[in-house]
């Protein structure tokens, strides 16, 4: 019988995911384990693994495709010794669905491929678009025409079921005769399509009536950039944060660093690791959580989560947004470790590569915008976590010791918690063993 392979689900919340590449094609065999597809998620793009063996049969999703729900059916195979084409054709057997597959699902995908094959020249005249008047393209055909400032919804597409790619947009720039992206704005004689409203949110309409037409650009939000909104505005409008702030002193923290970094062995002529101030944040963070275990807990309706270790979220600037990799059991690592990892996650998190178990879950945050200059700020809870510690920039500050006037390199950082959970007693006693950390960072390496 045929076997439906279907968009997967890489993260709870996901509910539809861009089919970015297929790395097979149609003929090609197939075992569990292989490579088959890359799919972007909001945060991410992943890899996806076969799970049955077989022949491609059918890709009935094309790569570049966007909006793609999760359990439609993206291709097909034909299982040892069938008729591959009759696996194609759907003249076999009905296929196999995944048990998790409901089948009413199965029909977005399914249309997909229902563009009319035999008309090829009408899909130079217009890219086709769906039932909700989006236009199909490719990630980076959308990307070059943004740049370009022409609008993509009015350029002729050539890829696969009229779509728009690469070629087509420096096409329609090398051409000219496009209206600027600007231009796609409401007006009297040439309506937009309606932007859908931000949830609670003002419409463009609303927005927009305030400003001189030709003045502003629309730029559609994307998967990432709307996760990150709705995720915050619900941690605003349900969480009760509470916030507690405290200066620490960085001398000893900055010396030991020195120190240890000019005593890392070396591996082909580079140091095996080299320590940030971020990196003993982390640390410090997860040590405090150790000793304050109370304050290592999420809320729920029913009960109260206290986490068994300390799980580290370090929010990572992104284009687009942010994303918060984890440095799981964070206080159990020695410092080199930490870097290393750290910089590894980072590295992965700016290229898109992260796993969902890489970013999703955690006990706290941390949220360092120091080496930007920001002196002083609040971050928001990011659910599941009770917590989140915002770190401003090391400066050099004229401070008191013993009746007398010493200059001692300071920063500020402050604790964002959920009240709920952790309530401003139980708030200062976390920051306290920081900053004991922070000030007495030998204790970090027992």
């Amino acid at each position: 019988m045929p076997i439906n392979i279907t968009m997967p689900a890489l993260s709870p919340t996901m509910e539809e995911g861009n089919l970015a590449k297929w790395l097979v094609k149609e003929g090609d065999k197939v075992s569990s384990g292989d490579v088959i597809a890359e799919i972007e998620t909001d945060k991410a793009t992943m890899e996806v693994e076969a799970v049955d063996e077989g022949t491609v049969a059918k890709l009935v999703v094309p790569a570049g495709t966007e909006g793609v729900k999760v359990n439609a059916v993206i291709a097909v195979l034909a299982a040892e010794g069938e008729d591959v084409s009759a696996a194609a054709s759907g003249n076999g057997a009905a296929p196999v669905a995944k048990a998790e597959t409901p089948k009413a699902e199965a029909a977005p995908a399914a249309k997909v491929d229902a563009a009319p094959a035999a008309a090829p020249a009408a899909a130079k005249v217009s890219a086709p678009a769906s039932s909700d008047n989006r236009t199909f393209a490719s990630p980076l055909a959308r990307r070059l025409a943004k740049e370009a400032g022409v609008d993509v919804s009015a350029i002729s597409g050539t890829g696969p079921h009229g779509r728009v790619v690469k070629k087509d947009v420096e096409t329609a720039v090398a051409g000219g005769g496009l209206k600027p992206a600007a231009a796609a704005a409401p007006s009297a004689t040439a309506p937009a399509p309606a932007a859908a409203p931000l949830a609670k949110g003002p419409s463009d309409e609303a927005v927009l009536k305030n400003f001189a037409e030709g003045s502003y650009e629309l730029v559609p939000h994307d998967g990432m950039r709307k996760t990150i909104a709705k995720r915050l505005q619900e941690s605003k409008q349900t969480i009760p944060h509470f916030y507690v702030s405290v200066d620490c002193e960085l001398d000893a923290l900055l010396a030991l660093r020195a120190q240890l970094n000019a005593s890392a062995p070396e591996k082909d002529g580079k140091p095996v690791y080299k320590l940030s101030v971020n990196d003993m944040v982390i640390k410090a963070m997860a040590l405090a959580l150790r000793d304050v275990p109370e304050a290592n807990v999420s809320w729920t309706e029913a009960n109260m989560v206290k986490h068994k270790h300390a799980d580290v979220g370090v929010a990572v600037s992104i284009p687009g947004g942010l994303i918060t990799p984890i440095i799981r059991s964070a206080e159990t690592k020695s410092l080199s470790a930490i870097s290393n990892e750290m910089k590894d996650l980072g590295a992965r998190a700016k290229s898109r590569k992260l796993k969902p178990e890489e970013y999703q879950g955690g006990t706290t945050a941390v949220s360092n915008m120091g080496m930007m200059g920001v002196k002083n700020f609040s971050a928001v809870v990011n659910p599941p976590h009770a917590t989140i510690l915002a770190v401003g920039a090391g400066e050099e500050r004229v401070v008191v010791k013993k009746g007398q006037m010493v200059v001692a390199n300071v920063m500020t950082v402050t604790l964002s918690t959920d009240h709920r959970a952790v309530d401003g007693a139980l708030g200062a006693e976390l920051l306290g063993a920081f900053k004991r950390y922070i000030e007495n960072p030998m204790g970090m390496l027992v």
